[in-house]
């Protein structure tokens, strides 16, 4: 029996059998361990693949973060917003289509006009798909960035209820090298603190092949989303944007290429079998890097997809990493594509569903006193392990 067969047998994983996961390379160890994620997921969810109609709404923001092509000292980006009606006409489309999600995503902004805006869009939005099939209207995630508690809860009682806030790397020194030293690791993990206490169905991720990133240190990002009782992930592969600082970085990243994506599909397989009830999304980041990236990684264990519904004249407007897809694609083309793909995977496509991730009601059954340690605390032990 190999060492990975060794580790799949059990269903509890330490750190070390994490890090074997992830340093598997032999096309035959890549099969088991898919297999393995996919057994977890039919147990413990279901054979469904949920789609999030993708909004990016505006590439306005006030982060300065070193990887980003949105960072707000980036002069070559054409910023816009969506407005009102665009957006809900986006939404009502999704609604139509039978997109049960959307998920409104946008560069980081805290200003009163800004959160007036969002508040207003989650509340018509809610009002304006409301059917039969969708008695509660469509199901919002929302990806706006740090907020305050207030700002977050007025987005909750507008409509929206779930939220992903990515902290790119749970390893306090790997995030202090890839943002600036005003952004702190501490307020964002304060954030999904404060976003659980309210009540939403919270999710966040990393990014795979960062420079100076280790396998132990994305053992701990897989241990950072079991400790804080994470509901959903969204992960990807680092991508260099030309406009960045960390874009001097690009050659070594290049040479890598196969190496990261081979990376982030294990650490989709590897949350997938640790975590086991999450909801875990298949991100564009993966189709950027291989034309079949989205596919692959719900081979690997994923279970949610974001088409996208931006409006086609604006997506090559909102370029976190080049090479993204789909920037000219309709989004019925992409859609009926994508149905296509994952019934020759043997997937069902869930229509007309929200489709909630099964440990958010695993997880709202714990008592508030049988809660994890403090975010920061986490992120403490794993810096000094």
């Amino acid at each position: 029996m190999s060492r990975i067969e060794e580790v799949l047998r059990q269903d509890v994983f330490s750190r070390d059998d994490i890090i074997r996961l992830l340093s598997a390379v032999e096309a035959e160890e890549l099969e088991m361990i898919s297999q393995a994620a996919g057994r977890t997921l039919m147990e413990r969810c279901s054979d469904k693949v949920y789609l999030r109609g993708l909004i990016e709404f505006s590439n306005i923001c006030t982060m300065d973060c070193l990887y980003c092509g949105l960072r707000k000292s980036n002069q070559k980006v054409n910023r816009y917003c969506l407005t009102k009606k665009e957006i809900v006409a986006a939404a009502y489309e999704c609604a139509a289509n039978g997109l049960g999600s959307i998920v409104l995503q946008s560069g980081e902004r805290r200003d009163a006009s800004f959160i007036d805006f969002v508040t207003d869009v989650v509340r018509e939005i809610k009002r304006q798909t409301v059917s039969e099939k969708l008695s509660d209207g469509l199901g919002i995630t929302l990806c706006v960035g740090e907020q305050s508690p207030e700002n977050y809860r007025r987005f909750f009682n507008a409509g929206a209820h779930r939220y992903l806030l990515r902290i790119e790397t749970s390893h306090p020194g790997l995030f202090k090298k890839i943002h600036p030293p005003r952004q702190r690791l501490e307020s964002r993990l304060r954030c999904l603190e404060v976003l659980k206490e309210i009540g939403y169905q919270v999710g966040t991720g990393v990014m795979i092949g960062l420079p100076g990133q280790t396998i132990s240190m994305l053992a701990d990002d897989i241990l950072f989303f079991r400790d804080i009782d994470i509901d959903m992930i969204g992960m990807g592969p680092y991508i260099c944007h030309p406009d960045t600082p960390m874009y001097k970085h690009h050659q070594s990243v290049d040479r890598r290429r196969n190496e990261i994506f081979r990376r982030s599909l294990l650490m989709i397989a590897a949350a997938r079998l640790v975590l086991k009830d999450v909801n875990i999304a298949s991100t564009t980041a993966l189709q950027a890097m291989d034309p079949l990236g989205r596919e692959k990684g719900i081979r690997f264990g994923a279970n949610v997809v974001m088409p996208q519904l931006t409006p086609a004249g604006y997506r090559g407007d909102y370029l976190i990493y080049p090479g993204k897809p789909c920037l000219n694609e309709g989004n019925n083309e992409c859609r009926i594509r994508f149905e296509n793909e994952m019934r020759s995977l043997g997937r069902a496509v869930a229509i007309d569903q929200w489709g909630d991730p099964k440990h958010f009601i695993t997880r709202t059954k714990k008592t508030r006193g049988n809660g994890p340690a403090s975010y920061e605390s986490l992120a403490e032990q794993r810096l000094n392990r």
